[in-house]
């Protein structure tokens, strides 16, 4: 009775810091990322450029091009205060700082990358190296 005891409270003990292992294996952190314009659209009336902040490289075109669309679509006529958006990419789901400068006939957005969410379920966040 003592073994069948102890080998139910192993095996409750393993399930339990499997199930800790788990959720920290789903969420990661990067340090790195690629800053740069992605993106420079010319309108009779404005030039807009798109540029990414701690970006990963196999989003950064797709996500680029989503935002000037949402910019498109829903900011343009509206303030350009900063806001927080989670952009829905072909390869995974993307939530950032977005920032909405005008200078005359000069638009730019920037957009800082915080966190990635992967179809496979890992999330990804940003960290600063200097923070």
């Amino acid at each position: 009775m003592k073994k069948l005891l102890m080998l139910m409270l192993f095996s409750a003990g393993q399930f339990v810091l499997a199930q800790d292992a788990n959720i920290e294996a789903c969420t990661k952190t990067y340090r790195y990322g690629y800053n740069g314009m992605e993106l420079i659209a010319n309108t009779p009336k404005e030039t807009i450029i798109v540029s990414t902040y701690n970006s990963k490289l196999i989003l950064k075109e797709d996500i680029a091009q989503r935002i000037f669309q949402y910019y498109w679509e829903n900011l343009r006529k509206n303030g350009t205060d900063p806001i927080t958006l989670t952009i829905e990419g072909q390869q995974a789901k993307v939530t950032g700082k977005c920032i909405v400068t005008k200078k005359g006939k000069l638009t730019t957005i920037e957009f800082h990358y915080e966190k990635v969410e992967w179809p496979d379920g890992i999330t990804e966040l940003y960290r600063n190296t200097f923070g």
